[in-house]
């Protein structure tokens, strides 16, 4: 078998509020039913199944990013080349294989014809990983390949993956057959389907087929790489979103309840790191995982800096319009320039910017359910979704909980 193996999968079953997590593609599209994160989650029971305990609102920001033993933040002393961050995802998986803790691992390699298209492959040789390296943008049915990893007699396996494949995957997990699993989460919000995410591109750069790397980093600016070797920094601010149409981003995107991935068992993203890596060890897996990096890491407390209610404040006002079908109120033009300069400086930083994130997305959540799917509400919201928009002057009202 090559490192790298991608199976044809078969065709997907057209769900509503569907991200294509690849069930409805295996030979049981029935259990879609009882595995969507976007029908009744139900995460304190799966993070209980998962880490022997439901998140816990008394300690400190398991209210925001769910159950964990440590936060870090974190950086590979000897960066990879081509990585999104540093590269530790990538290392990790090399690690599972170098040492046999898998057979496989299960992640997204960049499509042969559209390196921003995801497609899932089984990576078998550690120096497969290298092939993983970057962000992808897209929908891609991963667990679509774990039926043709069991017929390979696989048994040991590392899952990378997002947030709804990740739930589907523990909802199932004790009927796949594996002997062991092993999760890396990668946090995610806002997903769109390829072909939308190009014409996002398109409106970065006068050349959008040369851009190499996009990262939405913790310091309000997106970053371009090019393959001519230029970078490229933008605030957020000067993003053209008011250009992209309405639908961009879906609904399930806009009204995912899980941000941080709390059913892996180590998450690993950049919200909290400050310009690093941000990992949140949630399990004795997770411990075990990181361990398998030893000193190739470095390892420190992460950071926290700046006030959040103001800026979630702002979003929710927003958010609040564009769900009712008004224009987004924009900062003037001529101030984006130096609001852009300020919020480095004194917006949310660290753990305060993810905690600024949750709770945008839980209002986000909110917002669009109640004007798109308010039947669903009471289903799909989790009680600490609620908790999360209480101080906000968010409730629920009745049949909404």
């Amino acid at each position: 078998m090559p490192p790298v193996w991608a199976a044809p999968v078969g065709p997907a079953v057209r769900r509503d509020l569907c991200t294509d997590c690849g069930i409805s593609r295996t030979a049981d599209p029935g259990r879609c039913g009882h595995a969507c994160q976007f029908l009744k989650p139900d995460y304190p029971a799966m993070e209980q199944a998962v880490h022997g305990r439901a998140r816990d609102p008394e300690r400190p920001d398991e209210l925001f990013f769910g159950p964990f033993r440590r936060m870090l933040r974190a950086a590979l002393k000897e960066p990879r080349p081509g990585a999104q961050w540093t590269g530790i995802v990538t290392r990790l998986g090399e690690r599972l294989l170098e040492t046999g803790a898998v057979d496989a691992v299960l992640a997204m390699a960049p499509d042969p014809d559209d390196m921003w298209r995801p497609r899932p492959v089984l990576v078998t040789r550690p120096d497969g990983m290298a092939q993983c390296r970057g962000m992808r943008m897209g929908y891609a049915p991963l667990l679509a390949l774990l039926e043709p990893a069991h017929r390979q007699g696989f048994r040991r396996l590392a899952v990378v993956g997002i947030p709804c494949q990740v739930y589907a995957l523990r909802a199932l997990e004790q009927e796949l057959g594996f002997e062991r699993l092993y999760v890396i989460g990668t946090p995610c919000s806002d997903n769109t389907t390829t072909e939308r995410f190009h014409e996002f591109l398109a409106l970065l750069a006068d050349d959008p087929s040369t851009i190499t790397y996009l990262e939405f980093r913790a310091d309000y600016h997106v970053e371009l790489r090019f393959s001519d070797g230029r970078h490229k920094r933008i605030p957020f601010l000067m993003l053209p979103l008011s250009k992209l149409p309405r639908d961009f981003f879906p609904l399930t995107c806009r009204t995912c309840v899980d941000y941080t991935n709390v059913l892996a068992d180590i998450t690993v993203g950049y919200m909290g790191g400050e310009g690093e890596q941000w990992l949140l060890v949630r399990n004795a897996r997770g411990e075990e995982i990181l361990d398998l990096l030893g000193d190739e890491v470095r390892l420190a407390p992460p950071g926290t800096g700046g006030k959040r209610r103001a800026p979630v404040k702002g979003f929710m006002k927003n958010t609040e319009r564009a769900a009712g079908g008004l224009p987004v109120r924009g900062t003037p033009d001529f101030l984006r320039p130096l609001v852009g300069w300020l919020m480095p400086r004194i917006g949310p930083r660290g753990l305060e910017f993810a905690r600024a994130r949750l709770e945008m997305k839980a209002i986000e959540t909110v917002l669009h359910l109640r004007r798109e799917r308010p039947k669903r509400l009471r289903h799909m919201v989790p009680r600490h979704v609620w908790d999360l928009v209480a101080p906000y002057g968010l409730t629920p009202g009745e049949g909404e909980r």
